[in-house]
């Protein structure tokens, strides 16, 4: 029979109304409600966080089916007689969602001895804890009193999911009640003088008109996928259907779904992806069919959960909300061709992003197994593929901002968690910043002050992804095999112990044995022959005298074993207390290189810029230091336009980071990091703080002279990657001037 089978979505709003209305029942034969009250709430959070929930398998009623199937209303549902299907899949998922939404007063459903009432701790939610956003209270006197009593919701930050279930512009006045609530409270606590008190109510008014329109965009756009099999199938098929789907455990995903809805359109999904998987062969995931359409979503609407990619099926209509309110339509993909294409595209970026992640000098992932994320990569392939759109002359730095995202998503474990809407916000995010270098995201500042408090010991389980992001670091700083001394062939590289397992097993009461910080990129072979379950202190020495200490420490230092962790594993005994000082410095060394190559992004530049680089950078340091004594650490004795221009980027940062030390800026060294060299040139010539520096540096115009040839060849490193012969002469000259100024300085009597 043709289209027997028919695949669908629809919007959780109209799934809420016919929810209401009776229009589903199940046939006599499916078991009863069997969820408990935390799979429900665990269902509504995956629906508010925009994740995939699995379809649904709906029969087209007739009035002899229900009969002879016994159907009932779901459980909570009141016989309405407007039932239209029979809900064959999907059963325990639309009964949960009634349950929460519409709040029947009913404890048996739950089989407790009281209901329960579920609802979204808006607190919680807007600072993004969802784990404890989503709750459920069991109907006590006092929480029964609450439902009835909005002004006891708003104080507690309470919303009901019943509010929304009860559909109409109840949401909508709830919100602007809960908003002039806490304006009120605000009013109030100014009156008292409380301004803190004052000021977190604001906070929490403005929660207000945001989550009324995520919440408002949720149940108009976030959609569940269902399959509708014809009224006129013999009830014995169905029942068949049934059958297999039960017992095998058979789950239609997202991918399958649109494959089905795509049929039609004269596109067959399975096939395009058969000819598209040998060229992403590298990576070893079933779901990147999935990531394929995520890239292509991404690039075409910013969004990528199951909810948006409904949208790329040829001639979708999406519901688009304007900024005034109104709501519009708009067809994304067109028709069949156009998939194809945007399919091809994305593709393609998929392909140059693992081509990428897996380069030795670029991102050392030189093996699936040492990928720190899988998830990474749609938002990956997307912002690859942006830059490469860009101008040529803008490329260099867009590829630098991707590569510092990339490595900051790593080591901040981002995308652990819920990577759909992650992958969404790191795009619209890191787009803006390629335009305005002033629109950092605040990841960038979290990597920046993370980064030196990662415990690089509890790293000690292969595919974490900073465990991996450190391996990959070994990779790319260029880590050379321990025999020949030539860069290794990369497919036969393993993270090998540096100090033997066995001796770990043996002398330490813990796991570090395993630790990042114990391993390094080895062949198999170089390992038999080098280590062989010897203590370094017996094979160092036989490895030096074959080829000589200078090249086995240059070689070590490839690993990021610095020459004083070299010394330690020479220690003979070797003690567990001769293993915690290795690993405690070669996580200096590691937590070093990260800063230096990743951090500093020196990781593209050539080793005569890298090294200049860095010398700029000491300068830079010592004048922030000279600038603080020589006004005697006063924040007012700096220029007013410079110190502001400073203090709104020290506000941009707060505003991005929730763990910015803000107190740290509001002294005169800690403002002065916000600081760039013409702020600090601006500075010291300035009319009021010139009399502090000019016996230092005597001649103004000299010192404006100095600080433009530094400024023009960092300018040069940051964003060329390459300086000509006279931009990098005077470069060095400027450097060698201002480090003798500096060094008298310091060296004079009285000075530090």
């Amino acid at each position: 029979m043709k289209n027997a089978q028919t695949p669908g979505h629809i919007s959780l709003n109209t799934l809420l109304g016919r929810l209401r209305e009776g229009r589903f029942a199940v046939p006599d034969f499916q078991r009863d409600f069997e969820w408990d009250p935390w799979d429900i709430r665990d269902l509504m959070r995956s629906i508010f966080l925009d994740y995939y929930i699995g379809s649904l398998l709906l029969w087209k009623g007739k009035k002899n089916n229900f009969e002879a199937l016994s159907c009932e209303p779901l459980r909570g549902v009141p016989q309405t007689g407007a039932e239209e299907y029979i809900v064959l899949d999907g059963q325990q998922r639309l009964t949960a969602m009634n349950y929460a939404f519409h709040a029947p007063d009913d404890a048996s459903i739950l089989n407790r001895k009281k209901p329960a009432a579920y609802f979204i701790r808006i607190d919680e939610f807007m600072a993004e804890q969802y784990d404890r956003a989503f709750s459920y209270e069991f109907l006590s006197q006092r929480f029964r009193k609450l439902l009835t009593d909005e002004e006891a919701q708003f104080a507690n930050h309470i919303l009901p999911l019943s509010v929304i279930g009860r559909g109409g512009r109840g949401l909508v006045l709830w919100f602007i009640a809960y908003e002039n609530f806490w304006k009120r409270a605000a009013e109030d606590a100014r009156a008292s003088g409380d301004l803190e008190e004052a000021r977190q109510a604001i906070i929490y008014a403005e929660y207000g008109p945001h989550l009324s329109e995520f919440i408002d965009e949720l149940i108009n756009q976030y959609q569940v996928s269902f399959i509708e099999l014809d009224e006129d199938l013999e009830i014995d098929k169905v029942c068949d259907i049934f059958t297999q789907i039960n017992s095998k455990g058979v789950q239609l995903d997202v991918f399958d779904l649109i494959n089905a809805l795509l049929v039609p359109k004269g596109l067959k999904l399975k096939h395009l992806w058969r000819e598209a998987a040998d060229r992403l062969a590298f990576v070893e995931s079933d779901k990147m069919n999935v990531y394929i359409l995520q890239v292509m979503s991404i690039l075409r609407q910013e969004y990528c959960s199951p909810a948006y990619l409904y949208y790329l099926i040829p001639g979708s209509e999406k519901p688009i909300r304007e900024a005034d309110g109104t709501r519009r339509r708009e067809v994304l993909v067109p028709n069949g061709e156009e998939f194809r294409s945007r399919w091809n595209i994305a593709v393609a970026a998929m392909e140059r992003a693992i081509k990428a992640v897996r380069h030795p000098q670029e991102y050392g992932a030189i093996s699936p197994r040492y990928l720190p994320y899988v998830s990474i990569l749609p938002a990956f392939s997307a912002l690859l593929e942006v830059a490469k759109r860009l101008p040529a002359e803008r490329q260099l730095s867009a590829q630098r901002k991707v590569r510092h995202w990339y490595w900051a998503s790593v080591f901040t474990a981002r995308y652990s968690g819920s990577v759909e809407s992650t992958s969404a916000r790191d795009f619209r995010e890191v787009c803006a910043w390629l335009e305005d270098d002033k629109l950092e995201p605040g990841l960038i500042a979290e990597f920046k002050s993370r980064f030196k408090q990662l415990d690089l010991r509890n790293e000690q389980k292969r595919g974490s992804s900073i465990y991996n992001g450190i391996f990959n670091l070994f990779i790319i700083s260029g880590a050379r095999d321990w025999v020949s001394g030539a860069v290794t062939d990369h497919e036969d590289l393993d993270d090998h112990h540096i100090v033997p397992a066995s001796w770990g097993a043996k002398n330490l009461g813990d796991k570090t044995i395993h630790s990042i910080l114990n391993r390094s990129p080895l062949s198999s072979s170089t390992n038999r022959a080098v280590i062989n379950d010897k203590l370094p202190n017996q094979y160092l020495p036989e490895w030096m005298e074959r080829n000589g200490e200078k090249e086995v420490r240059a070689t070590l230092e490839t690993h990021l074993i610095s020459p004083a962790a070299f010394d330690i594993l020479l220690r003979a005994p070797f003690t567990p207390a001769d293993y915690d000082e290795f690993i405690t410095e070669r996580q200096k060394t590691i937590r070093d290189a990260v800063e230096n190559l990743l951090i500093k992004q020196r990781l593209d530049l050539p080793t005569n810029l890298r090294e200049l680089d860095e010398k700029i950078e000491s300068v830079e340091l010592g004048l922030r230091d000279l600038i603080a004594g020589s006004l005697e650490g006063a924040l007012e004795n700096l220029p007013p336009h410079v110190r502001q221009k400073a203090g709104e980027r020290v506000s941009r940062a707060a505003r991005k980071d929730p763990t910015f030390d803000a107190d740290r800026y509001e002294i005169i060294d800690g403002l002065l990091e916000f600081f760039d060299l013409r702020e600090l040139q601006d500075t010291m010539t300035s009319k009021t703080c010139w009399p502090a520096f000019q016996g230092a540096f005597l001649n103004k115009d000299a010192l404006v002279t100095k600080f433009g040839q530094l400024a023009e060849l960092r300018n040069c490193i940051a964003h060329s990657r390459s300086v000509d012969t006279i931009t990098q002469r005077e470069g060095e000259a400027a450097i060698e001037w201002f480090e003798r100024v500096l060094g008298r300085r310091n060296s004079a009597p009285g000075q530090g």
